[in-house]
C-alpha cells in the first residue's frame, strides 16, 4: 500500500474528503517525526511503539577492496508491534 492508497482508506474509514485525510496523515507523520527527532517515544496502545535506538560506531570491511573502514555511530528509528497487532497478523 502506498501513501495515496492509505489516504483513500483513511478518507473512507473516517468519512473525510481525500484532501482532509491527506492533511491528517501529513500532520500525523510530522508529529511522529518531530517526537522521534526530539528523542521521545510514541506508544500507541494496541498498535505499537516507535522509539529511537543509537547504534555505536564500529569497524567494517569494504567488500570491493577488503580494506577496513570506520562506520560512524548513528540513530535509527525502531518500531515494536503491539500485542493486538501481532495477534491480528498471526
Amino acid at each position: 500500500m502506498n501513501k495515496t492508497e492509505l489516504i483513500e482508506k483513511i478518507a473512507a474509514g473516517a468519512g473525510l474528503t481525500k484532501a482532509d485525510a491527506k492533511k491528517a496523515l501529513d500532520a500525523t507523520v510530522a508529529a511522529v517525526k518531530d517526537a522521534l527527532v526530539a528523542g521521545d517515544k510514541i506508544a500507541l496502545v494496541g498498535f505499537g511503539t516507535f522509539s529511537v535506538n543509537e547504534r555505536p560506531a564500529r569497524e567494517g570491511i569494504n567488500p570491493a577492496s577488503g580494506e577496513k573502514i570506520k562506520i560512524a555511530a548513528k540513530k535509527v528509528a525502531k518500531f515494536k508491534a503491539g500485542a493486538e497487532l501481532t495477534k491480528a497478523l498471526n
